[in-house]
């Protein structure tokens, strides 16, 4: 039996590294075996920008990539722990009974929820925030050459 609020905070908690794929599918989820690619390149961008500063260009990518995907690890926990007991019997657990205790939420259940939401959120809105201010900087550093380079 597959449980919704385990379900739910292995997402949250160990997401990034497709684990919640493995209690759910099992070992042969491909997608689960790719799940750390994501977080091992924005691990990656993390310690350029400590090698490098927060000039590196390669660093500007990599980093939103790690917010967008802790973002979508979030969502998927939100997803799980808002479905309803019959919707999660039927497609985890389907020799349960539509209601079985698996599937049903609990107080956990809603604190994995609102740690999703506030976790994947300030991922979300970091890696927005930080990749499109870098993106703008550089058009102004561009500008500015060219502008230079004219006179």
């Amino acid at each position: 039996m597959k449980s919704k609020t385990l379900a739910t905070w292995l997402t949250f908690v160990l997401g990034p590294l497709g684990i919640h794929r493995f209690y759910l599918k099992g070992l042969q989820d491909t997608l689960g075996w790719f799940m750390p690619i994501p977080t091992a390149l924005g691990v990656w961008g993390f310690e350029r920008v400590q090698a490098y500063g927060l000039d590196d260009t390669l660093s500007w990518v990599l980093l939103p990539i790690f917010g967008i995907h802790i973002a979508a690890c979030s969502l998927q926990a939100i997803v799980y722990g808002l479905s309803t007991p019959e919707k999660w019997n039927a497609q985890f657990n389907p020799q349960a009974d539509p209601k079985d205790l698996a599937g049903k939420s609990n107080w956990f259940t809603v604190f994995g929820i609102i740690f999703s939401l506030l976790i994947g959120t300030a991922a979300l809105m970091s890696a927005i925030a930080y990749g499109t201010q870098r993106y703008f900087e550089t058009q102004l550093e561009n500008q500015e050459q060219a502008s230079t380079a004219q006179h």
